[in-house]
């Protein structure tokens, strides 16, 4: 992996870790944390939304969203987690 492409990796876990911490209010990370669940995120959707046919195209929306709905699922079950 190039310097580029870690920058690249860690910009769309930032966004898509912020616009998960606003979809799901209240289980925000700060901006460290959110780059994690967004990168998190995005593995979890790279895994899960192929089995369920869900096919978005091929860009960097596509990789935003693919980890924002990612992150999503990793803060609900978090959340879960936290009220147990």
């Amino acid at each position: 992996m190039t310097a580029q492409s870690i920058l690249v990796v860690l910009l769309i876990g930032a966004i898509a870790g912020w616009l998960a911490g606003l979809i799901v209010r209240g289980a925000g990370f700060g901006l460290i944390g959110n780059i994690v669940i967004g990168i998190i995120g995005a593995l979890v959707a790279s895994w899960l939304l192929p089995r369920l046919g869900v096919s978005l195209g091929s860009s960097v929306m596509r990789d935003i969203v693919n980890a924002t709905i990612g992150g999503v699922i990793i803060l609900v079950i978090l959340s879960l987690i936290r009220r147990a």
